[in-house]
């Protein structure tokens, strides 16, 4: 790819950079799929917008080179879950791969679901399950629930998550029902899972869970690690990246033509420059100078400065 340099005429070619919206199988963790992809692109800047479990499959954005710095502006966007809430059983994990700690005789029947799931609804809170990637003291939790050091949810890990929707679609056999959750970052489906189990009364697991959707990122623009080892070969890698701008286009974009040579000196070192437009104070902004996008930038008190380059760093 080849971008136009602010400091002239030079052209220079651009590595892989941007984001790659990655089918993730069960049985892989998000790290997982990191390595793979460094392999793939040959770069060793990668890193994924937020973990997916490992017993889960679905979208998983992977941010490549300067993109990795738009990680905080793309993991804090919406979710979208598929997954199949089973009750009367509950293992250690709440998924598939756990062992079964609990077991109950029960009926649930989709009118009673159907009548709870409005209580889950808005703001809740969460308290992360013990086999999860949070960290203690510097220690993956899931580390710490395998030795047996934590056996129980630490309320003091509480969080506050939102639940946008909240869907029946079907029931797929007795005590198993198929959900469509729309949620905030930072939710774990699992624990909302075993709290509607609570509130039926019944202990409860998740066996599948799918992503299909994280922020602008879909089912149906994903790849499989195995789909982009093909595109290596055929020469067709390029094809599957998202350019940075485009995968943080939920930004509004903000276009600075004209400025003079000082001023775009200023702007791409980090300094601010004066702006008299209209612009709401401290909100985001997607920057381009001369059609050339920049990074983002944010207006405080009368200047305008960049806070997260994405430019050429041979300009700067």
């Amino acid at each position: 790819m080849l971008r136009r340099s602010l400091a002239g005429s030079r052209k220079i070619v651009m590595s892989f950079e941007g984001v790659v919206n990655v089918l993730k199988p069960p049985g892989m963790t998000s790290s997982d799929v990191v390595v793979d992809l460094r392999k793939i692109f040959g770069v060793k800047r990668v890193g994924h917008t937020g973990t997916l479990d490992p017993a889960a499959a679905g979208v998983l954005p992977i941010c490549i080179g300067r993109a990795t710095r738009l990680f905080d502006y793309l993991v804090d966007k919406q979710k979208v879950y598929i997954a199949e809430f089973r009750f009367g059983i509950a293992t250690d994990t709440i998924d598939a791969f756990g062992t079964v700690v609990e077991s109950a005789e029960c009926d649930i029947y989709a009118e009673a679901l159907r009548k709870v799931l409005p209580e889950f609804l808005g703001e809740i809170d969460q308290i992360p399950p013990i086999y999860s990637s949070l960290s203690v003291n510097g220690v993956k939790l899931y580390k710490l629930a395998r030795k047996g050091e934590v056996t129980a949810p630490i309320e003091e890990r509480k969080r506050k998550v939102t639940i946008y929707e909240l869907e029946l679609l079907e029931q797929l056999e007795r005590n198993s029902f198929l959900i469509k959750v729309r949620c905030s970052k930072g939710t774990y489906i699992r624990t909302l899972c075993m709290d509607i189990g609570k509130r039926l009364g019944v202990p409860a697991y998740m066996p599948f869970l799918l992503r299909t959707m994280s922020g602008s990122f879909d089912l149906q623009n994903s790849y499989t690690i195995a789909e982009l080892r093909e595109k290596k070969e055929r020469g067709e890698l390029a094809e599957t990246i998202v350019p940075m701008d485009a995968a943080a286009a939920h930004i509004p974009a903000l276009r600075l033509d004209g400025l003079s040579a000082r001023k775009k000196r200023l702007l791409i070192n980090g300094a601010s420059i004066p702006y008299e437009g209209e612009l709401e104070q401290g909100k985001i902004q997607r920057l381009y100078i001369e059609d050339e996008f920049i990074g983002l930038g944010i207006k405080d008190g009368g200047g305008l400065h960049v806070s997260v380059w994405l430019g050429n760093d041979a300009d700067k």
